[in-house]
């Protein structure tokens, strides 16, 4: 059962909208006799930083399942009476970033189908799908979901059409686990899937563990989450990873696990360079220590006569750290970031729009002024937050001003979760067809710094404790190894440059 909320916000307005935009966190949580709704409520508030366009939470108490869910952050959807009718022995959570399909009420998740013999099935989803394209059409062809896509007719996503798909497989004779174990190994891309029944919690990893996905006891219950973090704020003890490939079910008999296919691991490095939070533990490895260690390796190669290393926050905060302890540079928050500022409601006027970064970030004048500084990002993209941040630490003083970034540059787009711009947007594509020193040169002649460096390809990878083999970098080398997806405009221009070809 849907609860439709009728939201009356104005367009929505990024301040500074050059970061790379995180996919999707799913949560999950079996727990009779819990609050589950208020433990996936906390769930979803510790994985809020991969994504803030909306957020939703499916309750079920083995009759049913009630789906509430909105456009905004959670804390702007949920609060206490809500949460209260949300009532059940099962949840599952979603916060989202549109990376596939706009961003509008019917988009967000959890999805809610009901299947042919009436059980209820909710579905969340972190990821993207290189096959949607062929998925989509199968789903038209049975009439699952509208041809066209049409506003306020269904949703357009990939996760809508694997909802369809997977609840129109269950019949008397067939189960939702078994409807999923036809339905995962034709799946391809970057997926994780949280499901539910309203009687039980399935979670499913694709065979590459492109995102992460872990496992959670509760004392008197189970979570499943897209990040540690959110094992934490629920009081969860970490007990493994979901394995790429797996899919588990919980339920009151405990925990099931079952492989649905096999395929060579990919796990994002972007995941340890920017998306999950520095307190996540991911794949085994502690994304604060690979940060740190990131900021180490590149003060080795990148050294610089400076007074003072300090971050652009909060993201590059464990980098410059690391930075400042090989250096011995002095480490110093020479910026405040505004907290309650990143999404807002609120159409700025022209004037205020003027504003842009100043409204998230403000130099402190007394720590910078006149000082040559090290200033230590995770990443460029375009180069306009750059930009801009580096002329207000000139206006507010700063002698000089020596970049830093903690993950090699941007090339490709990532067609696998994470919303990179295409090719050309991207300012590290200025200067294709020259080495390393070309490109860091080119850019850093474009955003006004003293000089510019980043990190290798290979000493980002080193500070994963991961083999590159089990890696995914597409984004910065231009492999994908789950392949790029049909029908999309800027995979097209990917093969085109892949072939040497003019993508213009």
């Amino acid at each position: 059962m849907f609860v439709r909320v009728e939201h009356v916000r104005t367009e929505e307005e990024y301040i500074g909208d050059d970061t790379p935009r995180e996919e999707c966190g799913v949560f999950g949580v079996w727990a009779p006799g819990e609050d589950v709704s208020k433990l996936t409520y906390f769930g979803l508030f510790a994985l809020q930083h991969r994504g803030q366009e909306g957020a939703g939470i499916a309750v079920g108490d083995h009759d049913q399942v009630v789906v509430f869910k909105d456009i905004g952050l959670v804390s702007q959807i949920f609060d206490e009476p809500t949460l209260g009718a949300l009532q059940g022995d099962v949840a599952i959570g979603h916060t989202r970033y549109s990376t596939a399909g706009n961003n509008s009420w019917d988009n967000v998740q959890p999805m809610y189908r009901v299947s042919p013999n009436g059980t209820d099935v909710a579905l969340a989803h972190n990821g993207n799908l290189t096959n949607y394209v062929e998925l989509q059409r199968e789903a038209v062809e049975r009439k699952l979901i509208p041809a066209d896509g049409v506003e306020g007719q269904g949703s357009s996503s990939d996760t809508a059409v694997v909802s369809a798909l997977l609840a129109d497989a269950i019949r008397d004779d067939v189960t939702l686990l078994e409807s999923a174990r036809q339905l995962l190994p034709r799946v391809k891309g970057a997926f994780c899937f949280m499901v539910t029944d309203g009687k039980t919690l399935y979670a499913a990893r694709d065979p590459h563990g492109v995102r992460p996905l872990c496992l959670g006891r509760l004392e008197r219950g189970w979570v499943v989450a897209s990040e540690t973090c959110a094992l934490d704020i629920v009081g969860a003890s970490f007990v493994r990873d979901i394995e790429p490939g797996e899919l588990i079910a919980i339920d009151e008999t405990g925990v099931h696990s079952e492989r649905f296919a096999d395929a060579p691991h990919a796990h994002c490095v972007f995941e340890y360079v920017y998306v999950a939070r520095p307190d996540s533990v991911v794949d085994g490895q502690s994304v604060n220590s690979a940060r740190i260690d990131i900021g180490r390796r590149l003060a080795r190669v990148a050294p610089v006569d400076a007074d003072l290393v300090m971050p652009v926050p909060e993201s590059g905060t464990p980098a410059a750290i690391g930075y400042a302890e090989e250096s011995g540079i002095p480490f110093k928050q020479g910026m405040m970031k505004n907290a309650y500022v990143g999404r807002t409601f609120i159409q700025p006027s022209d004037t205020l729009r003027q504003l842009g970064l100043r409204l998230k970030l403000n130099p402190v004048r007394e720590v910078i002024e006149g000082k040559k500084l090290v200033v230590v990002d995770d990443s460029i993209v375009r180069g306009n937050t750059q930009r801009k941040l580096i002329r207000m630490l000139r206006e507010a003083g700063a002698a000089e001003v020596h970049v830093r970034i903690a993950s090699p540059p941007v090339k490709w787009p990532c067609f696998y979760g994470i919303d990179f711009a295409s090719p050309g947007e991207l300012i590290a594509n200025h200067g294709r067809g020259g080495n390393e020193e070309v490109v860091a040169e080119s850019i850093r002649t474009m955003v006004g710094a003293d000089s510019l460096a980043f990190v290798t390809t290979e000493d980002m990878i080193a500070s994963t404790n991961q083999p590159a083999s089990n890696l995914c970098a597409a984004c910065f080398t231009g492999e994908y190894p789950l392949g790029l997806p049909e029908g999309n405009h800027n995979a097209d221009l990917v093969r085109r440059l892949q072939k040497g070809e003019n993508a213009s």
